[in-house]
């Protein structure tokens, strides 16, 4: 069975995370106010719904109470935020996850009792300052305790090595969950560019050009080891 989440405030945040669901398998019932919003993504998810998020009939109308989880996306109006977080809250919605702008929202959310609070601005800014630093950091995603998964182009002092002579765990502590490899793929008569991951390397599994390794570990240890190899 198809797991439910309802998302809403379809703004680009909330677009974006209705889409990638929907895309994954999931059933999405996605909900603005607005229904241009509402008719650009329609035909993306299972349901899509113009209406108030704020008034208890509507929401239990389209069964939100029963949702695995509700994402509630609202961006530019954090008064309609807190009041759709409460009535989730009222709701006893197994899962909330509420968008935060900044850190009073995230005190006031956090005050109310809601465990799951994302800030997409944060997010995007941590991201950006993350591949000025480090331009071999594809993406990242920050853990609690100073941990993280980051996805880093393989350096070119690893290339040809295998796990083992990389030192990722020996050396800097780190763990190679998998890696995306690049390959050439023929189809018809055109060659494309397809990457693949290949499972949970080996300590004698050999590090490509072009091979994308997924870390994960203490932030301090991902940067020691792009800084000996960069």
């Amino acid at each position: 069975m198809a797991n439910k989440f309802a998302v809403i405030g379809l703004g680009l945040f909330g677009q974006t995370i209705a889409r990638t669901l929907a895309a994954r398998g999931a059933e999405v019932l996605a909900i603005d106010a607005d229904m241009e919003k509402v008719d650009l993504i329609s035909e993306d998810v299972s349901y899509a719904v113009a209406m108030d998020a704020t008034d208890p009939k509507a929401m239990k109308a389209h069964n939100v109470q029963d949702m695995d989880a509700v994402v509630v996306a609202i961006g530019s109006d954090f008064e309609a935020t807190l009041l759709c977080t409460v009535l989730l809250l009222e709701m006893k919605v197994k899962r909330i996850i509420t968008r935060s702008s900044n850190d009073t929202q995230l005190k006031i959310l956090q005050r109310m009792g809601v465990q799951e609070i994302f800030s997409p601005e944060d997010e995007v800014g941590m991201l950006v300052a993350n591949r000025l630093l480090n331009p071999d950091i594809v993406t990242f995603l920050s853990l609690p305790d100073e941990y993280e998964i980051a996805e880093i182009t393989a350096p070119k002092a690893v290339i040809s090595k295998t796990v083992a002579e990389a030192g990722l765990r020996k050396r800097f502590n780190l763990n190679l969950i998998t890696i995306q490899r690049s390959y050439e793929e023929i189809e018809g008569e055109e060659v494309t560019a397809k990457s693949h991951l290949i499972g949970v390397p080996k300590a004698d599994t050999v590090i490509f050009a072009n091979d994308t390794l997924i870390l994960m570990g203490k932030r301090n240890h991902i940067r020691k080891f792009l800084e000996a190899y960069s």
